[in-house]
């Protein structure tokens, strides 16, 4: 049994090409999709961009940059990963103090419950994102569909 939750992941919210020019733009664009969706709560932009400033998720894992942005469960109505392959990298201050990283893949939490959960969410990511070859098949997706189907397989 794999540490996260898989039907988490969300069709809905698996983005190629997206179009955002910073994080701010980012998180604005996603919130826009989240809460009509019933995921988020009109507070979640505002906690998330706090959470970002107070506790960066850019993380450079070698073979792919990425960024794991997350915020506490009261901001979540119901639970969902979203995954986005920005049309252009997006810059996201390091985690832990590393310095600044242009990411090419960001996965945000929405998860409730116990920060158990989270934790177990964030070791199995690490663990997609540090292999080179779960890396290479997620990288080479071109569409929603292939993105979330490589993600799924890399993660399972």
């Amino acid at each position: 049994m794999t540490a996260v939750d898989t039907t988490l992941f969300k069709p809905e919210l698996t983005f190629t090409e997206f179009d955002a020019v910073d994080r701010f733009d980012l998180f604005k664009r996603l919130g826009e999709l989240l809460e009509p969706q019933g995921y988020v709560g009109n507070g979640w932009l505002t906690a998330i961009l706090e959470r970002e400033r107070l506790y960066p998720t850019g993380l450079d894992c070698g073979s792919i940059r990425v960024a794991i942005p997350h915020v506490e469960a009261c901001h979540i109505k119901k639970p969902y990963i979203a995954i986005i392959r920005p049309k252009n990298p997006i810059e996201f201050e390091g985690m832990a103090g590393l310095p600044p990283v242009q990411a090419e893949l960001i996965v945000n939490l929405g998860l409730q419950g116990h920060e158990d959960s989270q934790v177990r969410a964030l070791q199995a990511l690490m663990g997609v994102f540090t292999d080179a070859g779960s890396v290479k098949k997620i990288k080479a997706q071109t569409t929603p569909e292939g993105l979330l189907s490589a993600m799924l397989g890399a993660i399972e």
